[in-house]
């Protein structure tokens, strides 16, 4: 995952050089900054025309359709972990919130968790509570909804992990690396060819 992020890294590059290279580009740049910092711009672009360095882990999930958080998300500390894994094999996710009491957040349960505490120890799933294998709350890592998904990515490609937790306050989704990368991937996509449009002056 660290190429990944490099390549990323290299392809906004390789558009900033492209951009300082065309007079026309940057012209056009130029206007917009200036358009918009003066307010004559009040929309919001859509995701598509954001770029990078304004994509956000929100636009993520309403780009899954998963802007409302559902129970699907999530599972308690009481739970067992023959439910919670059923959980996640009929959404097809990979991990699941663990909500402790008064609702708050006590840590998450995912697929490795029940590979390497049940499985490989031989436990039954039906009789051992997620409390128990849980991966604890003072070492979840989280993302909020207003996070850069190149920062979001970074997250989880220095720490190891395919799934985040988007938290503000309370849970506001989840986000995975698949997912991370499917938006930088289609996001430079159109960069490239929002390029070429300049270039041939077809924009």
């Amino acid at each position: 995952m660290q190429g990944l992020v490099q390549g990323v890294r290299s392809c906004q590059e390789t558009l900033r050089v492209a951009i300082l290279r065309h007079p026309h580009l940057r012209d056009i740049i130029e206007r917009r900054k200036i358009l918009s910092h003066s307010g004559c711009v009040t929309s919001s672009p859509p995701v598509g025309e954001k770029g990078l360095e304004n994509l956000t882990v929100a636009d993520v999930l309403v780009t899954k359709g998963e802007e409302k958080v559902g129970s699907w998300l999530w599972c308690r500390t009481t739970d067992t972990v023959y439910d919670a894994v059923k959980n996640m094999a009929q959404n097809n996710i990979g991990s699941l919130v663990v909500l402790g009491e008064r609702e708050l957040i006590a840590g998450i349960i995912t697929e490795r968790d029940y590979l390497r505490k049940i499985i490989a120890q031989g436990r039954s799933s039906k009789y051992t509570r997620v409390g128990e294998i849980m991966t604890d709350e003072n070492k979840l890592i989280t993302v909020a909804s207003d996070t850069n998904i190149l920062q979001a990515m970074k997250l989880m490609t220095d720490n190891h992990i395919r799934h985040v937790p988007v938290i503000d306050g309370k849970i506001a989704g989840m986000v995975y690396m698949v997912d991370v990368v499917r938006a930088v991937v289609e996001q430079q996509g159109r960069e490239l060819k929002r390029l070429n449009e300049f270039i041939k002056g077809e924009f």
